[in-house]
C-alpha cells in the first residue's frame, strides 16, 4: 500500500472539497467516506498479514481512528487519516529506499553476462559459466565479473564503489583485480581465477542481501515499545471517552498516534548508516552489527595482513665466506619453486627479479613450519629454521635467528651457507589508525597473534596498544577475544582463515575483505573492502551518529504525539487537527533520522589503495 493508493485518498479529498464548494455537503461525505473505505480495507489486510507473522504494530491504531471516524460520520476526519497514512508509509518507502541507495547500487550493478575470448571471437555468456582460466574482454564501462588478472593490456579501474577509491586504479598485466570495479579505460583482457559465484563482488553481494533482511536488536525494541505505546494509546483515548462522554475525543487521541515515530525513526537511520558506511567501503551485515560496532570499547587486532602489509620481502643476505650472497639466494630460490609457502614465492620472485638462472629442484620434501630440503644442481640443499638445520645434522650458531626478525637459514651439502632475512613491514596508517580509534573511547588493544613473542613486540613498538599475544593458533585468539570481555563490547579484526574462530566469537568481527581469506570475510559481521583500517574509526562514526539520531527520533517524536495525545484527550484538539499534527510529527521524524546521510563531523573518505594478494603467513620465525 505504500505508494499505489496515495494518489486516491488526495482525490478523494479534493473531490469531496469541491462537491462541498459546489453546496453538495452530503456527496462530499460520501466521497470522502468512499475513499477512506479503500484505504482501510488495504490498511486491515497489511495489519492482518503482520499479525500472522507476529508483529504488532500501531497500524492497528490506523485502522480504528479510520474505522472510528467512519463510525461517527466525521468523513473529513477519515479522509484526512487515510491522507497521512498513505503519504507517511509512502514517504516512509521513500525514505528507507534513499537510505539504502549505496546498497541497492551493489545489486544493481552485479553483472549477468561477460565476454569469454573463444577460438572463434568473443562470446557473450552468462557469469555463471566462467570457470578458473577462463579468458575474458572487459570492454570501457564493463562490471568486472570475476576475479582474476589482467592477462592482456593495462587496466584502469573506478574502485569508487566497492572501497571509496576516489581515483582510477591502474593495473599492469599479471595484476590482480576484484570483480565489481569498472573499467574505464581501454578494453583489457581479464583472465579469471575464481568462479563468479566465489568472487569478491559475488561474496559482496550476498553479505548485502543478508544485512537488508536482517532485524536490528534496536528495531526489536522498538516493536517492544510500539506495543507498550499501543496500550497507552487505547487506555488514553477509552479515559477521554469515558470522562467526558464525547467519542470524539478517544477519536482525536487515536489520530494524533497514528502512526509512530518508533515504525519509521528506527529503521530509517540504521538503515541511512548501513548505506553512508557502504559508501567509504565498510559493508556491515545488518542493523544489529551497526549497533555494537557503536558501542565497541575493546579491539582486538591480528597482525600479519592487518597492522602490517601480510606480503614479506627480503630485506638482507648473509652469506657464509664460501659462498657469494646471489649463489645463496639462486640456491634457495631454485629450491622454494617446489614450494607454495608466501615465503618461497617472494624469495623466487625476488630472484627472478635479480636476474638469476634458477635450476630445477629434485627430491624436494617440505616439512610444514619447519622449511623444505632437496636437491638443486647436485647439491643437497635446506631451506628454513634453525629446527629444520639442527635435524639435518647442520650446525647452527648461536644468534643466527637474531630476536625479533624473519630469519630464513640456507645450507648445501651439510654447512650453513648463508641466511636470508625478510621482513613483513608495518602499514604506513597503522599508528595513526589505531590512535583515531584510541580517540573514539576504544579502551583496550590487543594485538593477537600466532608469531613468536619477540616479533609481536617489535611490531606494538611505538604503537598504542595495552596487550601483546603470541604464539597463539586459531583457538588461542579466540580464547584472547574471550578474555578480552571482561573489558567491555570486543571487536576483532583480522584477514586470515586463522581468524575466523575469533571473528565469530568476538561481540563483533571485522575482517579486510579486499585481499583477506574467505573464511574470515563469512565469518565477520564488519567487511573492509579496502586493503586497510583507515576507514575503521570513520564507520563508529558513522554507527554512533546512526544510533543517536535514532533514539533521538524516537524519544522526540514520541514526546509530541503523547502531549498531542493529552491536547485531545482534553478537548483541545479535533481530530482533523490532530491528523495534521500528526503528519508534521512524523515529517518531522523522518527527516531527522535521513541526517544519518550526512557528515556529521569531518573524516577523510577513505582512499587506501588494493596492495595484493591473500594472507600471508611467512614460515620459519615470520608467520
Amino acid at each position: 500500500m505504500r505508494r499505489g493508493l496515495v494518489p486516491l485518498p488526495l482525490l478523494g479529498l479534493a473531490a469531496g472539497l469541491a462537491a462541498q464548494a459546489l453546496g453538495a455537503p452530503a456527496w462530499a461525505g460520501w466521497i470522502w467516506a468512499a475513499a477512506t473505505l479503500v484505504v482501510l480495507a488495504a490498511l486491515v489486510a497489511q495489519v492482518v498479514a503482520s499479525l500472522a507473522r507476529g508483529d504488532v504494530g500501531l497500524d492497528l491504531v490506523a485502522v480504528l481512528s479510520m474505522g472510528g471516524a467512519l463510525a461517527l460520520w466525521q468523513p473529513l476526519a477519515g479522509i484526512v487519516i487515510a491522507v497521512m497514512v498513505s503519504g507517511g508509509q509512502a514517504l516512509e518507502a521513500y525514505a528507507a529506499a534513499r537510505a539504502a541507495r549505496d546498497m541497492t547500487a551493489l545489486l544493481a550493478r552485479q553483472p549477468r553476462t561477460a565476454l569469454r575470448e573463444e577460438a572463434d571471437g568473443a562470446r557473450e555468456v552468462p557469469v555463471g559459466a566462467l570457470v578458473p582460466g577462463d579468458r575474458i574482454l572487459v570492454r570501457v564501462g564493463d562490471v568486472l565479473p570475476v576475479d582474476g588478472r589482467v592477462a592482456a593490456g593495462r587496466a584502469v579501474l573506478d574502485q569508487a564503489t566497492l572501497t571509496g577509491e576516489a581515483l582510477p586504479v591502474r593495473h599492469e598485466a599479471g595484476a590482480a583485480v576484484m570483480s565489481g570495479t569498472v573499467n574505464v579505460g581501454t578494453p583489457f583482457t581479464l583472465r579469471a581465477e575464481r568462479p563468479a559465484a566465489e568472487s569478491t563482488y559475488a561474496g559482496i553481494v550476498r553479505l548485502v542481501e543478508a544485512a537488508r533482511a536482517q532485524k536490528a536488536p534496536m528495531s526489536r525494541l522498538a516493536d517492544r515499545y510500539a506495543l507498550a505505546f499501543l496500550t497507552v494509546t487505547l487506555v488514553l483515548a477509552g479515559g477521554a471517552w469515558l470522562a467526558s462522554g464525547d467519542p470524539l475525543r478517544a477519536l482525536a487521541v487515536l489520530v494524533v498516534a497514528t502512526p509512530c515515530p518508533l515504525i519509521l525513526a528506527v529503521p530509517v537511520a540504521l538503515v541511512a548508516g548501513l548505506s553512508r558506511a557502504a559508501g567509504i567501503g565498510v559493508l556491515i551485515k545488518g542493523s544489529g552489527a551497526l549497533e555494537t560496532l557503536a558501542k565497541v570499547r575493546v579491539l582486538v587486532l591480528d597482525k600479519t595482513g592487518t597492522l602490517t602489509h601480510g606480503r614479506v620481502r627480503l630485506a638482507g643476505i648473509a652469506a657464509m665466506p664460501a659462498f657469494a650472497p646471489p649463489e645463496v639466494l639462486r640456491l634457495a630460490a631454485s629450491l622454494d619453486q617446489a614450494s607454495g609457502h608466501p615465503v618461497a614465492r617472494a624469495l623466487v620472485a625476488e630472484a627472478q627479479e635479480r636476474g638469476l638462472g634458477l635450476a630445477t629442484p629434485t627430491e624436494a620434501v617440505e616439512s610444514p613450519g619447519e622449511g623444505i630440503a632437496g636437491r638443486v644442481e647436485d647439491r643437497r640443499v635446506l631451506v628454513g629454521g634453525a629446527g629444520l638445520m639442527r635435524r639435518h645434522g647442520v650446525a647452527v650458531p648461536a644468534g643466527e635467528e637474531p630476536p625479533g626478525s624473519g630469519t630464513i637459514l640456507v645450507a648445501v651439502d651439510g654447512f650453513l651457507a648463508g641466511r636470508l632475512t625478510v621482513v613483513d613491514p608495518l602499514r604506513r596508517d597503522g599508528a595513526d589508525t589505531l590512535a583515531a580509534l584510541r580517540a573514539r573511547g576504544i579502551a583496550r588493544i590487543v594485538l593477537a597473534t600466532g608469531d613468536r613473542l619477540p616479533v609481536a613486540e617489535r611490531v606494538a613498538a611505538g604503537l598504542p596498544i595495552d596487550a601483546v599475544a603470541a604464539d597463539l593458533d586459531p583457538a588461542g585468539k579466540a580464547g584472547i577475544v574471550a578474555q578480552a570481555r571482561r573489558h567491555g563490547v570486543v571487536m576483532m579484526v583480522g584477514d586470515g582463515v586463522n581468524d575466523a574462530p575469533a571473528l565469530a566469537a568476538a561481540d563483533l568481527g571485522a575482517a579486510l575483505g579486499a585481499r583477506g581469506a574467505a573464511a574470515a570475510a563469512e565469518a565477520a559481521d564488519v567487511v573492509l573492502l579496502v586493503d586497510s583500517l583507515t576507514p575503521l574509526p570513520q564507520a563508529i562514526d558513522i554507527a554512533r551518529r546512526a544510533r543517536a539520531i535514532a533514539l533521538q527520533s524516537v524519544w522526540a517524536g514520541l514526546g509530541l504525539s503523547v502531549c498531542g495525545m493529552v491536547a485531545g484527550a482534553l478537548g483541545l484538539l479535533s481530530p482533523v487537527r490532530g491528523a495534521l499534527l500528526q503528519e508534521a510529527i512524523d515529517v518531522a521524524v523522518i527527516l531527522n533520522a535521513l541526517r544519518v546521510l550526512r557528515d556529521g563531523q569531518a573524516g577523510p573518505r577513505s582512499s587506501a589503495r588494493r596492495e595484493g594478494a591473500a594472507d600471508r603467513s611467512p614460515r620459519g620465525s615470520v608467520p
